[in-house]
């Protein structure tokens, strides 16, 4: 099965994959933003407690029902499906995952455009094309459409070579180079007039709107789409998994990767905000007090923070948005690998022609975003990460609960890991993953209806 549908060769291989999808704009791009806009350290709070009790154990649900099924996320479902119910309600979730994933894919092409843009602005100015700086740095249909296309077609090319060439190679090569940009830039805000201010307002927390409704709705949804939790993405990395693997510790490395990037990420972007209000530029509404232009505020606050710093400006410019940009690529090559997974399998198409089909549907619906981005980008935005994706997480800790016997369920996960059912996870993991997730996330959803 493995010669067929490919094997990651390593346990480094499939950390470095799955850190990488986990470590993607919604780290970088959107935990900082997200914190900036819900109360700062009350929001880092929410999702470390969220990330740790409610993603991790649907983390594992995914990966317990990947690797036990082998297969597409809908064909991995079905094999722990008995009753013709269930069969029918593990198409709904494994193929919601995989429109959830392809819908996702989406709009982050958008975003991970205008990343690809402001890389090659820096660029540009340095060799005095002004005229192409200045279409580079402007919200223009061309200017989304074209960057938008390139990021899909980078996607694309990794995707077709496979897991072990496409996928695993290149997030080896660069999630260490994500790192390596990241923490320099944090050493070069620091020193920033302004950036002590915001690590007070990114680590002292207000405990007072810890429990507002809006900050939890957005804590979960940020914990599961900081993990590519409910689009079938671990689902199909954990098909990828050697059975020699121990899933327990592969799980907890992955978690703990994403939740340090992101906190890291928190120390680069909340400082970085607040160096450039010291230099007077506008990051909170004076009248309410909000985060302003949420969604595009790392192209509009930092570049004016780069422009400060003169000729060295150019070059922090161009590693901040090169470090954006690689960030997108590890997380869009899983985001495309659960479609092209499930129609390789499903219609027996060559993995290269269901690479470039599926790119070019999501190339369509990307360009409709792009073409009505007022109406159509924040709702799906909002419909994906915050409704979707914990819900189909939801789903998977059923599946995992209720529906696969607790027999089967620990043949599986002792697969890798014989004494499994000896330590604390095994004697946790099971009816926590049963009883308290659906709870907890059933609760966060009623809580932010009836706020």
């Amino acid at each position: 099965m493995s010669a067929v549908r490919g094997e990651f060769s390593s346990r480094f291989g499939f950390i470095m994959a799955a850190a990488g999808s986990a470590v993607g704009l919604g780290n970088i791009w959107g935990f900082p933003t997200q914190t900036a806009s819900n109360g700062g350290a009350a929001f880092l709070i929410a999702y470390l407690v969220l990330a740790f009790f409610l993603a991790y154990p649907a983390l594992m649900a995914e990966l317990m029902i990947g690797r036990h099924g082998q297969a597409n996320a809908v064909s991995s479902l079905r094999k722990i499906s008995n009753k013709p119910w269930q069969k029918h309600f593990s198409f709904a979730v494994g193929f919601g995952g995989i429109l959830c994933a392809g819908f996702i894919l989406s709009f982050y092409a958008i975003v991970a455009g205008w990343m690809l843009s402001a890389t090659v602005e820096p660029i540009t100015t340095l060799v005095g094309a002004n005229s192409a700086s200045a279409w580079l740095g402007e919200q223009s249909l061309s200017r989304n459409i074209i960057f938008t296309m390139i990021f899909i077609v980078l996607t694309v090319a990794i995707i077709s070579r496979g897991v072990e060439n496409g996928i695993e190679k290149w997030s080896k090569r660069l999630m260490p180079a994500l790192l390596s940009i990241l923490f320099a830039l944090i050493i070069y805000v620091m020193t920033q007039d302004g950036a002590i201010e915001g690590l007070k307002a990114y680590l002292v927390p207000d405990f007072s709107s810890i429990f507002d409704a809006n900050l939890l709705v957005s804590a979960l949804g940020q914990a599961f789409f900081s993990l590519s939790l409910g689009t079938s993405v671990m689902i199909i990395y954990g098909s990828y998994i050697s059975k020699k693997e121990n899933l327990v510790s592969l799980g907890a490395y992955v978690t703990l990767i994403d939740v340090f990037i992101a906190f890291v990420a928190g120390l680069l972007i909340i400082p970085a905000m607040y160096v450039a209000q010291a230099q007077g530029i506008e990051i909170f509404s004076p009248t309410t007090g909000k985060l302003l232009s949420e969604d595009t505020l790392v192209f509009q606050v930092l570049p004016a923070l780069f422009d400060g710093m003169g000729g060295m400006g150019l070059f922090v410019g161009f590693a901040f948005f090169a470090l954006m940009s690689i960030a997108a690529l590890t997380s869009s090559i899983s985001m495309l690998e659960a479609p092209v997974s499930y129609t390789v399998e499903r219609f027996a198409m060559s993995r290269l022609q269901a690479t470039w089909v599926i790119g070019a549907l999501i190339t369509l619906v990307s360009i409709t975003i792009v073409c009505n981005l007022e109406l159509l980008f924040g709702l799906v935005i909002t419909l994906t990460t915050k409704v979707a994706q914990p819900l189909l997480g939801l789903m998977c800790c059923i599946y995992v609960g209720w529906i696969w016997s607790r027999g089967s369920l620990l043949k599986a996960i002792q697969e890798g890991n014989p004494e499994v059912h000896n330590t604390l996870f095994w004697k946790v993991w099971p009816w926590y993953t049963k009883f308290v997730c659906p709870l907890a996330i059933g609760l966060v959803f009623l809580h932010s209806l009836l706020s």
